[in-house]
């Protein structure tokens, strides 16, 4: 509930101020960093790689053609349990961060967080640290001011033109495309697709920053109702920073923990350290708040104060509200029940999703009895049933489907027993079962083979009604 209080509450009271972080060394930081330089390498490479399949490279979303290469799997629309399958595995993984550890996924892996983080790389670079920025703001304009802004942002316009056309090279052959974009002989659509990433990533990252986090992104806003006592967040220690007089700035009779403690002094001395190095202005001391994202920076903040001052770490942590209200007692970081039913979801998720890939099939059938009329009596007194057999061609070539009917007398069957497709493509091949009267009054059904021609073992069985009267 108090959690609840402090989210409402930061949400109400925050100034919109420009935020320079300051740099920080240490654990989370160097975490931060290795999940920045991998992810950018898996997105900008990730389209060259190349991959022995039919689109040549590991991964593409082909619109055009309606399927999707992800590296050795071709996945069409029909495939939507597999879809649906992916989907549910990463919104699972979602809600397990969440309510274990908060939103370390904010902090770490959100591709906002990811990219500002890169757009203030740069900013440093070539600004200098913060206090250099903060100078630099407020200074007046002139030439060295102008050489510094425009460098900057032409940087992060490269980077954010960098990232458009690489999202674009996800849609088609990487290789051709990236040069028809230069030459501007590239579809319309993916000069709109560039030039709206461009402009999107360059204000995202370059100017809302943290406003993503506090107004647009609708999951800050749920978080709390995901968490509970138990789920492991950015936590600031009040009793041990805050002791019985409150925080006091270390001095020359208040430097051991051991004299601080005696006079009723907390360890936190107020240098406001955790705040300015955070990325969304937030101060853990006053509790959780919307604006925290759990990405650790202001924990290397603090045990880089507490080392200086030769006090243990651990004043700001990563724990849970029972063991900072009960410092005595330890508790399980998550309950058995829960954790139990999170990854017995996961588990269900995973089983479901390999059930679903190790049945795809390079076709699929379907067959369809026309309605209308459903039984048509011949001159001769037989009756006929008409039906709509449609395949998809689901393999990455031309492929030949022979029909095989079992459980019909020879010569019913009046149409084509075999058709060719294209790869991707599906057609419907029309046919008409006739059959005697009193023989179509014995026959209530049968079963029609489609086999592939080069594939002969992923022949698809399907069973059809056959109808003498109007149900």
């Amino acid at each position: 509930m108090q959690a609840e209080i402090a989210i409402a509450r930061s949400t109400a009271t925050r100034k919109v101020i420009p935020i320079v972080p300051y740099s920080v060394k240490g654990r989370y930081r160097n975490i931060k960093s290795i999940i920045l330089n991998l992810a950018f390498g898996v997105y900008f490479l990730l389209p060259w790689l190349p991959w022995d399949n039919e689109a040549g490279q590991a991964l593409l979303f082909d619109i055009g053609n309606s399927r999707f290469h992800i590296f050795g799997i071709m996945l069409y629309p029909q495939d939507l349990m597999v879809l649906m399958g992916i989907m549910i595995i990463a919104a699972t993984l979602l809600f397990i961060a969440s309510a274990m550890y908060g939103r370390i996924f904010c902090g770490f892996f959100c591709f906002q967080t990811l990219w500002t983080d890169a757009f203030r790389y740069i900013e440093k670079w070539i600004q200098g640290e913060a206090q250099a920025r903060k100078r630099l703001q407020q200074a007046p304009w002139s030439k060295r001011k102008l050489v510094l802004l425009g460098s900057t942002h032409a940087l992060w316009l490269l980077l954010s033109f960098a990232t458009a056309v690489t999202f674009t090279l996800y849609f088609a052959n990487a290789g051709s495309l990236f040069i028809q974009i230069f030459l501007g002989n590239a579809a319309v659509v993916a000069y709109v697709t560039i030039a709206v990433l461009t402009t999107t990533t360059y204000i995202a990252a370059g100017f809302a920053r943290e406003d993503i986090c506090f107004v647009a992104c609708p999951y800050g806003k749920f978080q709390g109702v995901m968490q509970d006592s138990s789920t492991v967040n950015v936590t600031y220690d009040t009793i041990r920073g805050e002791g019985q007089h409150g925080r006091q700035a270390p001095t020359a009779t208040l430097k051991t923990a051991e004299i601080r403690s005696s006079q009723g002094f907390g360890d936190c001395i107020d240098c406001n350290y955790c705040v300015n190095v955070c990325p969304t202005g937030v101060d853990i001391r006053k509790g959780l708040q919307i604006g925290c994202i759990s990405c650790g920076l202001c924990i290397d903040a603090c045990n880089n104060i507490m080392d200086s001052l030769k006090l243990p770490h651990g004043l700001i942590r990563f724990d849970h509200d029972k063991h900072i209200q009960e410092p005595d007692v330890r508790q399980h970081k998550w309950g058995k029940a829960k954790l139990a039913g999170y990854f017995t979801l996961l588990a269900a998720s995973l089983v479901f999703t390999a059930h679903a890939m190790s049945n795809l099939a390079p076709l699929t059938a379907m067959i369809h009895q026309q309605r209308q009329p459903l039984v048509i009596q011949l001159s001769d007194g037989s009756l006929r049933n008409r039906y709509e057999l449609r395949i998809t061609n689901k393999s990455a070539t031309t492929e030949t489907y022979h029909l095989k009917l079992d459980g019909l007398p020879a010569g019913s069957f009046k149409g084509r027993n075999s058709i060719t497709i294209p790869a991707g493509k599906s057609y419907s091949n029309d046919f008409s079962i006739s059959l005697p009267a009193e023989i179509a009054r014995k026959t209530s059904g049968f079963t029609v083979t489609v086999i592939p021609q080069t594939h002969p073992e992923s022949s698809v069985h399907l069973k059809a009604s056959y109808f003498s009267r109007y149900p």
